[in-house]
This record gives structure tokens, sequence and C-alpha cells, in this order.
């Protein structure tokens, strides 16, 4: 099903079109219909099967068709970690930039400068607030978030935050909302623990059980541990030593994408890039030439991994490991199309090995690991048990906020 079918409000249409989103996932095909029409949802859903535009997109469809912009706080969305604070709140950020949705992620660490900018968004009004538990409830208690007009709440990953223990702090925080709701509740497993929750906050829900996707068997995929110091000479040399006609490389970052360009460039390699910084006029003009076998090599962000609809692009190379597993199945699923063979491979730094295993689990399936050429000198010793890579002073639960507004075209 293509999002264009959903019948979603002009400008967040305009949203979604430039996100490059055109084919729905399976579990947003299963909910967003239900969630548009206010019912209750308890959904089965790992982290990579697109969930997270499953609430979003008909959350904020209803809240510009069905509510008036008064200044009171209409959604909000609590999570366990300021990490996915984060990555809902930059994913809202970008499907809602042409709307007048305002939003603010609110998790704890930071500065008091921080806590006071949130302060300041919670009692003037936002629309969307993403929590953490502790940090709503420390706002809570100081008396100055007024939640009587919420009418959408979402727990994502609600098994996660019972397992941290945040029971109580949920249903604290419930007891200040309005009883007349709509409630949205994703988690990846459904133990008792989740179906009590359930009991106490859904009504005559509709449940959805959703796995992830899988890749096409026709697509041979590779992995290469390596230092990321090596990877900018590893690409050169899958492209020397390779037979490909059209290659397809992803970066997680602007910065990245630009970088390795100039380096492939340099090389004498027909190189071009598309990136968020790049006028629509000259994405369109490098696409065209990509497509027309102009150019053998495109280097993008992931504006490109959902979308795209060229059918023989031979290999595709992550750069960086994606956020999540249905990333990772878009990003590889630009070849192998029309029922053409293809390959793709990752390049996987020390600090991305546990990323690169959890999607391996979400796929339940392992990625056959390339060797790399000897000249390249000592690599990244793979772990079988690899942990999340933080941040020096890191911890889940804190960072920076935001408060965005943005104005319609």
């Amino acid at each position: 099903m293509k999002f264009s079918e959903f019948g979603f409000d002009d400008y967040l249409m305009d949203g979604i079109d430039a996100m490059g989103y055109v084919d729905a996932t399976p579990v947003q095909e299963a909910v967003i219909p239900s969630i548009i029409n206010g019912k209750d949802i308890i959904a089965a859903a790992q982290t990579g099967t697109g969930k997270t535009a499953a609430f979003l997109l008909p959350v904020l469809h209803n809240i510009l068709t069905h509510t008036k912009d008064d200044g009171n706080i209409k959604c909000m969305i609590i999570v366990p970690t300021r990490e996915l604070a984060t990555q809902i709140a930059q994913t809202l950020e970008g499907i809602s930039y042409f709307t007048e949705v305002s939003s603010i992620a609110v998790y704890g660490g930071g500065s008091g400068n921080l806590f006071a900018a949130e302060r300041k968004a919670l009692s003037s009004g936002v629309d969307i607030v993403i929590c953490t538990p502790g940090r709503m409830i420390a706002h809570l208690n100081m008396n100055y978030v007024k939640l009587d007009e919420l009418k959408y709440l979402v727990l994502d990953e609600a098994d996660r935050m019972l397992d941290m223990g945040f029971f109580e702090d949920i249903t604290k925080i419930l007891s200040y909302m309005p009883k007349k709701r709509q409630n949205l509740m994703f988690s990846a497993t459904m133990p008792p623990a989740i179906r009590k929750l359930a009991n106490t906050m859904l009504h005559n829900p509709v449940e959805v059980n959703i796995a992830i996707s899988k890749p096409a068997e026709q697509i041979k995929q590779g992995v290469f541990y390596v230092f990321d110091g090596q990877k900018i000479k590893l690409v050169k040399h899958v492209l020397t030593h390779g037979e490909f006609t059209s290659v397809l490389i992803f970066c997680s970052s602007k910065l990245s994408v630009k970088a390795l360009t100039e380096e492939l460039k340099r090389a004498k390699f027909a190189v071009d890039m598309i990136q968020s910084d790049l006028e629509q006029e000259k994405r369109e003009q490098v696409l065209l030439d990509f497509k027309n076998k102009k150019l053998k090599i495109l280097v993008a962000t992931d504006i490109l991994s959902r979308g795209i609809d060229i059918e023989d692009i031979d290999l595709v190379i992550n750069y960086d490991v994606p956020h999540d597993g249905e990333d990772y199945i878009h990003r590889i699923g630009r070849t192998a199309r029309a029922a053409a063979k293809g390959t793709a491979y990752t390049f996987v730094n020390e600090k991305e090995q546990y990323k690169f295993k959890q999607i391996e689990k979400l796929m339940e399936s392992t990625v056959e690991s390339q060797k790399v050429p000897d000249e390249f000198g000592p690599v990244p010793e793979v772990s079988e048990n690899a942990r999340p890579f933080k941040k020096p002073g890191g911890s889940s639960g804190g960072g920076k906020g935001r408060n965005n507004k943005f104005k319609k075209k």
C-alpha cells in the first residue's frame, strides 16, 4: 500500500514525499487506518519494522484535521531511553516539516538551561511531547504541565520500559491524563506484565503482530569489519576489483557523503552525491544522470533508501551501519530488483558491531563476513557479545531537547 492511499493531510503528504516514503511497511499498513479512525492499538512490533512512522503519521494527521491550535499538549509519546526519544524527534521533525505542528523531546541529563527550556515549552504549550518517564515526572511534580486536553498517548517499547522498572512512573503519568483519550502501545514482546498494563489503559484495542521484512533472496550480502580510517580505502578496493556497472553507497551523515564523494572524485571515479543540502533541481539531475548511466557511482544519505525506482543497481555499499533493520532492508533492497541479482556490502567498525548484530538478529540470519585484504593491516576483532557503544559521559535519559515550529509553505 502506498502512503498516498491513506488520505493524509496535504501538508503532511509534502513531508512524506520529501522524506522519500512511497510504500508502507506491513506494520504501517496494519495500524494507520485504525489509528486514523480513533481505535486503541496494541502492537507487537520490533524496532526496525517501521513502527515510528506507523504512529507518528496518523497522529499528525489527526492533530492537523481534528484539533485546533489552542496551546495545549495534544499527544505524549513515552519511551524508555533518550536515544529513542532523539530518534523519534528527528523523524517527527522531518515528516512534520511543512506543517505547523510543534514538538519537544524531554529527557534527563543535560544542564539546568535544558530543563528551563523544556519547562518553558511545556508551560506555553506544545502539540507533541516525546519523553522518558523520569524526566516527565520531574516536570509534572512542579505543576505547570497541563494534560487536560491530551488526546493521544503512545507507549513505545513498552516491554523495555517495564524491564527498566518504569511501571509505577508510567502509572503516575497516566493519572495526570484525561481518561478519554486514544492509546497506542507498541512492544517487541507481550509478556503478562504488558497485558496487565494494556488492560488498565486500552479500550477494545486492535491487536497487531508484525515481524520484520526479509531481504530478497537474490541479494548476496557481505560484511567487512574495519576501522573507520580503512573505509574509504576499502570502498576504492571494492570498486576497483569488482565488475559493477551501477553502485549506490549509503552514508549516515551529510559530512560522510561529502568526504567520500570528494575522495572518489580525486581517484577519478565517475561519482556524484545526493544529500539534503542540495537544491531539488540538482538532486533530480544527479539522479537522472545515475539512472541513465552517465554516473556509475552515487553516494547518498538515507534520503534515497526508500522510493528510488532504478532497477539495475548491482552493488549497494553501507558505508555506515544503518540505524535499524528496516533501514537496512530498504538500503540493500535498492539492488536485486526486477528479479535481477545484486550484491550488498556493509562496513562495520568496532563501535557499530552491536548495532549490526541486532540487525542480524531481527532478520534471523547471519551475514557472511568478508576478508579484508592483508595490506590494509589490523582490523577490529569481531565480538559475538558486542555491547551498545556509548559516548563518554553518555547515559540513557538525557540529551538535547527541541521545540520546533514549522511554517506551511
